[in-house]
């Protein structure tokens, strides 16, 4: 599958993948930072911002859609990584594809399986009736009858957008309504990438934990862990500037 992406910046490229129900977009902040430094691609992974819909959903053909997009932009080893969903796919992908993974950033995800926890998220977006909604106003009250927190209403919102019939969903919602078991999903036993790699934890989230740093070891034995203070699990919105600074001091 093409995927979209946004390319910006000069130097050694650096690709970021979004998080589930995130976009390319999520990262444009990041991205303004680090222009001078790297070549950044901003990547929409299948079912989500601009990139193809498809039925199938899973970390298999989320690997082999980056596989093909670094292939078809000639880029034989990249700085990698990954949020949460992203996180995911980037660790699969540095698994099987070591030689192509200069070094690897995991942001606030585990290796392990996290069970489905988006059920009021999914009942939320599912709820709003798409061909009578007449504005994004309309569209965020509905929700917040599911989503208390205006800032979450308004991250799912961005993938909202409107078509000639009027409003649409940029995710492919059905398929991910149907399929999100597969989001939690463990990396593979034996699965090991021995690369440099970061993983970066927000303080406030549970997605990382004490528990997991076994298991972080047996995959990825040259790891290193920081913690960004005062973030939660969108770690990058809540605290970009110290993101951006973790970043450049693992990447180098």
């Amino acid at each position: 599958m093409k995927l979209n992406f946004k390319k910006s910046g000069t130097g050694p490229p650096l690709v970021i993948l979004h998080g589930l129900f995130g976009s390319a977009d999520n990262w444009f902040s990041i991205a303004r930072e680090l222009e001078n430094e790297y070549t950044l691609y901003l990547v929409d992974q299948r079912n989500h911002g601009d990139s193809p819909h498809s039925d199938e959903w899973n970390y298999k053909v989320m690997v082999e859609d980056l596989r093909e997009l670094l292939d078809e932009e000639g880029l034989e080893k990249v700085f990698l990584m990954g949020h949460s969903m992203g996180g995911k796919t980037v660790m699969n992908f540095a698994t099987q594809y070591p030689e192509r993974v200069e070094k690897l950033i995991v942001a606030d995800i585990a290796p392990r399986y996290y069970p489905v926890h988006h059920q009021t998220i999914l009942e939320g977006l599912n709820s709003l009736d798409l061909k009578t909604i007449q504005s994004r106003k309309e569209a965020d009250d509905q929700l917040a009858k599911y989503i208390s927190i205006l800032g979450i209403r308004q991250f799912l919102l961005k993938s909202l957008t409107r078509d000639s019939n009027g409003f649409a969903w940029k995710i492919n919602l059905p398929v991910i309504t149907q399929n999100i078991e597969n989001v939690g999903e463990e990396l593979a036993e034996g699965s090991v990438y021995p690369g440099p790699t970061l993983f970066l934890a927000g303080a406030n989230s549970t997605y990382i934990q004490q528990k997991d740093l076994p298991d972080i070891l047996e995959h990825f034995p040259n790891y290193e862990l920081e913690f960004v203070q005062n973030a939660g699990h969108w770690l990058h919105a809540e605290q970009p500037h110290a993101v951006v600074q973790e970043m450049r001091r693992f990447l180098g």
